[in-house]
């Protein structure tokens, strides 16, 4: 079952509806699926991988690492450089195949009565809790909002909230302080951390943090380094939830190339790196919207202030825009799988100004033959 709560300005909860499906979205759609088959060969703005990645010296690394294949991995030196990133103790860390493992390992493990997930957010979190069994309240934030979190709107006795921050696919980036306000005792805090190596600073970050009770933070190596073939993720929480979450896990979960990636992507020099692909990022960020700002009298919005390598474009006729922007060579991601968005919407990852500006150009024409 799924409630479906709508936020509203002043503060309250109005059920909308109660219902036995998905309400209509494809939970298991993700951006990869528009650039498979007929999708390869177009310009990939759908999927948010950071472009021209992994770098040369991250390939070499775990080609280096290939020569152990015969071992079981050992993951006690990636974890402790996990840990060490993040000014924490080994016990505070869980190694995973990605940030989506995590979210299945959450739904298995812990003992939840009432799991409310905060829309528009990546959709893994909530068709793993329903894989597992458990009814998912939906609390959805509002356009008319931006978006924005208010922590009032989080049932009270939620036991397990989930939250993106910089939230997937709105680009915004929630107040560590609004979202640490969600913590209370008895309440499991899930933040999805994914994409906040990509904002300059990591400001707002609630990673390395053990005063927020409750707190489990997930991150991802896959976006900034270009590993999503490879799985590697982690997770940060009290030791206690470690424990739990790690018995869910089958036996040696993350592979040895995996775990080379990770020691390699928390080195201080990769750190480096990372800080200066997020203040890039932010540049071409900006060119995007700008560029997507001209659009404004044929219906065009985008939402900001966008801080993630992607925006969220509300389009007239974006389905139709979509298509028309395939045939041009430009695959972007349609927003109608997101719970709390509907046909209207499109997410654009952020590319080199370059790149950009032909994505512009067929934009321009895509919305022409839309109107027609």
């Amino acid at each position: 079952m799924v409630t479906i709560m709508d936020t509203t300005p002043t503060g309250t909860r109005t059920p909308m509806r109660t219902d036995s499906d998905t309400d209509g979205h494809d939970l298991r759609h993700h951006g990869d699926a528009e650039v498979r088959d007929d999708g390869a060969k177009l310009v990939d703005l759908a999927v948010n991988v950071r472009a021209g990645t992994p770098p040369a010296w991250l390939r070499e690394h775990i080609a280096g690492s290939l020569g152990a294949l015969a071992a079981y991995p050992d993951g006690r030196a990636a974890r402790a450089a996990v840990a060490a990133r993040h000014g924490l103790p080994v016990e505070r860390v869980l190694l995973t195949a990605g940030a989506a493992e995590a979210f299945v390992l959450l739904a298995r493990a812990l003992k939840v009565r009432r799991p409310v997930v905060v829309h528009p957010q990546f959709t893994e979190p909530e068709a793993a809790l329903r894989d597992a069994g458990h009814p998912v309240e939906r609390v959805l934030l509002r356009a008319e909002d931006g978006f924005r979190l208010d922590p009032s709107h989080v049932p009270d006795d939620a036991d397990l909230v989930v939250v993106g921050n910089p939230t997937n696919p709105t680009s915004i980036l929630h107040p560590a302080a609004v979202i640490a306000r969600l913590s209370r005792p008895g309440r499991t805090l899930v933040v999805d951390e994914a994409f906040m190596d990509a904002v300059p600073g990591e400001r707002e970050a609630l990673a390395g943090r053990t005063d927020v009770p409750g707190l489990v933070v997930l991150r991802s190596l896959t976006k900034t380094w270009g590993l999503a073939g490879l799985r590697i993720g982690y997770v940060l929480a009290a030791p206690e939830t470690i424990v739990e979450l790690e018995r869910a896990q089958p036996l040696w979960p993350v592979s040895t190339p995996a775990l080379a990636a990770a020691e390699a992507c928390v080195s201080g020099p990769a750190l480096a790196e990372a800080a200066e692909a997020a203040r890039r990022i932010a540049a071409d960020r900006a060119h995007l919207v700008a560029g997507l700002d001209e659009f404004g009298s044929d219906g065009v919005r985008v939402v900001t202030p966008a801080e993630g390598p992607f925006v969220l474009v509300r389009v007239d006729r974006a389905g139709a825009v979509r298509g028309h922007l395939r045939g041009l060579g430009y695959a972007v991601r349609r927003g109608d799988t997101f719970p709390g968005l509907g046909e209207e919407w499109l997410r654009v990852a952020v590319r080199d100004r370059v790149t950009v500006n032909g994505f512009l150009q067929a934009f321009d024409r895509a919305v022409m033959l839309a109107e027609r």
